[in-house]
């Protein structure tokens, strides 16, 4: 082939062809498979747009009913079992990152009291998106979780056995990491199941350092702006402590969204908000009235 007599390179039509093609097999790709980058307890696979900062306010109340519930807490609003206030940056379109101070569920371990005062650093990883028309039929995304626990330590005789007695520093981390596998079937419902793996550098006695989980989660889409959300978190371990925790976390909610902001409402037996804390220190059930209101305020500045 020859054009005002100069050859074309053998290299230049290859490539040509390699463009055309992947012109002809592109697909059209999904986007917001979920609404927010959570479903109620658990991360869902949506990362930010670049440039997108998304600032989030979550809190957890106490008891509903139970025990500790009732009319004496005002049915856990009185009470707060968790909060946190944080933030997340688009780094480009398929990496987030995000850094939240938490309170910290604090839940009592063997009579210990658990870790408060947490620091937790976010990333989010988009691996592929979900495709219209024979292409990619998943969205993947790896979501990874460091905690530090800034408490004090406890010190003095008896409490050894504490998980936060902290004999070294790096017992003050605990780590988490999943990959988030998702799909949305029509405009009106999603679902995801996550494979994770939880790691603690200092456990209760007997107990172990790493475990992993099983979650998942769905949306169903109501209206334009509102949607119900639902999801599970599984501890897969041989034995459950009740000393230790290892219910499975359940929530239920509803958002709504507007302009720049989602607003969810949901309930759950978690006591904590994050992963390295509810996921092996869960000890409330739903079955004895143990699960709590809470709500996560999401608003997004352009940077």
């Amino acid at each position: 082939m020859t054009q005002n007599g100069t050859k074309t390179p053998l290299y230049l039509l290859a490539l040509i062809v390699l463009l055309g093609n992947i012109s002809l097999g592109a697909q059209e790709q999904v986007y917001r498979i979920f609404k927010d980058s959570r479903v109620v307890n658990i991360h869902s696979p949506e990362t930010l747009p670049k440039g997108r900062l998304d600032v989030r306010i979550s809190h957890r109340f106490g008891d509903i009913a139970g025990d500790n519930g009732g009319f004496a807490t005002f049915y856990g609003l009185e009470t707060a079992s968790d909060v946190s206030i944080g933030a997340e940056y688009g780094i480009s379109d398929r990496l987030t990152a995000g850094l939240y101070r938490a309170k910290g569920a604090g839940v009592s371990v063997e009579g210990f009291p658990g870790l408060r005062q947490l620091l937790n650093g976010v990333g989010k990883l988009r691996l592929t998106r979900q495709e219209e028309s024979g292409g990619t039929p998943l969205s993947a995304t790896l979501m990874g979780l460091v905690s530090l626990s800034t408490q004090e330590k406890l010190e003095g005789a008896g409490n050894e056995a504490s998980i936060a007695s902290f004999p070294e520093f790096s017992h003050r981390i605990a780590s988490h990491i999943q990959l988030i596998l998702a799909r949305k079937f029509s405009d009106g419902f999603s679902l995801q199941v996550s494979p994770g793996y939880t790691h603690r550098n200092l456990v209760p006695f007997e107990d172990k350092n790493g475990m992993f989980s099983l979650s998942a989660g769905g949306r169903v889409q109501v209206t334009r702006t509102f949607g119900l959300l639902a999801d599970a978190v599984f501890p897969l371990i041989d034995s459950r402590k009740s000393g230790s925790g290892y219910f499975p976390a359940i929530g239920l909610g509803f958002e709504f969204e507007t302009s720049g902001h989602i607003f969810q409402v949901n309930l759950t037996n978690a006591t904590a908000l994050m992963e390295t804390d509810f996921i092996p220190y869960t000890t409330t059930d739903w079955t004895e009235g143990q699960f709590r209101l809470g709500f996560t305020i999401s608003r997004w500045f352009n940077l």
